[in-house]
């Protein structure tokens, strides 16, 4: 579809990559509008694992062109194949700073929808090696209000876009996708990070498609007889390649947080630092997955209540508690509290009448 070269901007005194849409395409509305969406994309993601926008735009000839950080060094693809398995605490702290540039990302509403090793490329940053850049925001799915008027949405629900290899159930089907299809990506990547292979055995891209959607994932254990990992590190990579996107974690933080839980002291501090903290609209968008999952999730029925469907907490319930107003509290202390706020309550009341009639 075009070119990448390389440049120099002598005012700044840096090279820079220019990212050029060959003319020929422009007539072609999906491909230009694709081209726009990784450069708007981009321009509004400020993470430093997040290749840097500097500016984009179209040159008389109607080539489109995007002006970009250049970078010097592999991208994930090449080293898993020079160098075949990566070792667990190089793979998860290059995972742990792709997850902090994909948090920021879904923050601001884009699912980024074709993430592999090709677009994970590693650098060097302030005498940090393996310092990933996410690349390729083209196919990233945006909120409306990240659109311009007049935008051509370049995906709909039914067609399917992506890489196979990495491609999340839900999206091989064509099906609406959030965060949590770029998380499976993610798992699908580190995996074969960790054993040098891929989730499933196939030869076409179809059989990966349909692998994704019915099959079930080789163990890492099995992929690679003595395979040595962290404890938990396994549990937390199949995890994210659940079929089903309420099992897998909710948010590439939560992701990242399970990796540091499995190797602890061997995660950057750097790495954990990517990290964006919680604010108020994520915390919101985890609230409302975990209500979703919950709503989801069938409930087993209480024995103990003839089967009324009640969740079961597992903590003793008074003898009426299986009333529409759920389980009382049985602490004395708390019955004591109870009616302690009764009294006052009470007293208040009678106050508040002896002055009404005076």
């Amino acid at each position: 579809m075009g070119a990448v070269y390389k440049a120099e901007q002598p005012e700044m005194n840096r090279f820079v990559a220019i990212k050029i849409l060959h003319p020929k395409y422009v007539s072609r509305p999906d491909l230009v509008s694709r081209f726009r969406r990784e450069a708007r994309a981009m321009s509004h993601l400020s993470h430093p694992n997040t290749a840097r926008v500097y500016m984009y735009g179209q040159l008389e000839d109607g080539a489109c062109y995007i002006v970009m950080e250049y970078l010097e060094g592999k991208n994930l693809a090449q080293i898993t194949r020079a160098e075949g398995m990566l070792k667990a605490a190089r793979a998860v702290n290059i995972m742990v700073q792709v997850c902090g540039a994909l948090e920021e990302a879904h923050r601001q509403g884009m699912v980024h929808r074709d993430l592999k090793p090709e677009n994970i490329f590693l650098t060097s940053q302030g005498g940090i090696a393996d310092f990933p850049k996410v690349l390729d925001f083209g196919l990233a799915k945006v909120t409306q209000r990240e659109m311009r008027p007049g935008s051509l949405i370049l995906t709909q629900e039914g067609m399917v876009f992506g890489t196979p290899e990495f491609m999340s159930p839900e999206q091989a089907r064509g099906q609406q996708l959030d965060a949590r299809s770029d998380i499976y990506s993610l798992g699908c990547i580190l995996y074969e990070m960790l054993t040098g292979k891929l989730p499933f055995d196939a030869a076409q891209p179809m059989d990966y498609l349909a692998l994704q959607i019915r099959g079930t994932p080789i163990p890492l254990g099995e992929r690679i007889p003595n395979l040595k990992l962290p404890v938990g590190l396994d549990v937390v990579v199949m995890k994210t390649i659940e079929k089903e996107p309420d099992k897998r974690h909710a948010s590439a933080a939560d992701f990242a947080h399970a990796l540091k839980e499995c190797l602890q002291e061997e995660v950057r501090d750097d790495a954990m630092r990517s990290i964006p903290k919680p604010d108020d609209a994520s915390r919101a968008r985890a609230t409302a997955l975990q209500q979703q999952s919950d709503a989801r999730r069938p409930r087993e029925p209480d024995s103990r209540s003839g089967g009324s469907g009640a969740p079961h907490s597992g903590r003793p319930h008074a003898a009426g508690d299986a009333g529409a107003g759920g389980s009382l509290p049985q602490s004395p202390m708390v019955w004591a509290a109870i009616g302690a706020g009764a009294m006052l309550v009470l007293g208040g009341i009678i106050v508040l009448a002896v002055m009404l009639l005076r």
